[in-house]
């Protein structure tokens, strides 16, 4: 009795290491309506702000404020201490959704999509590096909803590639050893 074959999973998500949770657009004159993408690990936006803040610190410089929408986040705080400097949040109702701005000290600032913490990590990985393009002027929403179908086309044709494969050996054929998984 020969089993199903296996294949090892290579996809974006595996591949990714954890730290990458954040990917921004090129330098470029501002086009489209988010500068890059974010993928916090939870809710907890005092807790995850730092990370993102050290991240963003060799971009921006001194970065004194971030705005958020409130109902997104679990309860934060007024103010939080990045490298050394009293930073202010600002949390509103009426922020757009799935979105964080990040003010430095020169005026500039940086919109950024929130890919909400519970996101498959591929689906994360994807929405992510869409938004990354430089050349990318989605909306949020169709940005969080191309990292999802695009994720989704690339599992069905994974999905349809093994059965074909389990197919095939069923039938005769052979998968090489090395992609082949036996059961003891």
């Amino acid at each position: 009795m020969t089993s199903a074959p296996h294949l090892s999973d290579t996809s974006p998500a595996r591949a990714i290491p954890e730290q990458e949770r954040l990917r921004l657009r090129p330098k470029a004159p501002t086009t489209g309506h988010v500068d890059g993408a974010w993928w916090p690990r939870s809710r907890d936006l005092a807790a995850e702000l730092p990370s993102l803040l050290a991240a963003l610190g060799a971009r921006l410089g001194d970065i004194l404020r971030v705005s958020y929408n409130i109902t997104e986040w679990n309860s934060a705080p007024r103010r939080i201490i990045g490298d050394g400097r009293q930073i202010r949040l600002d949390g509103f109702i009426s922020r757009p959704a799935h979105t964080v701005d990040v003010l430095a000290a020169d005026k500039h600032r940086l919109t950024l999509l929130v890919v909400p913490s519970n996101t498959d990590p591929a689906a994360a990985h994807q929405t992510m590096m869409i938004t990354a393009d430089r050349g990318n002027t989605q909306t949020v929403e169709d940005l969080l909803a191309a990292g999802v179908s695009v994720t989704a086309s690339t599992q069905r044709t994974t999905d349809l590639t093994r059965i074909a494969l389990a197919g095939w050996e069923a039938d005769g054929g052979r998968i090489p050893e090395q992609k082949r998984k036996h059961t003891p």
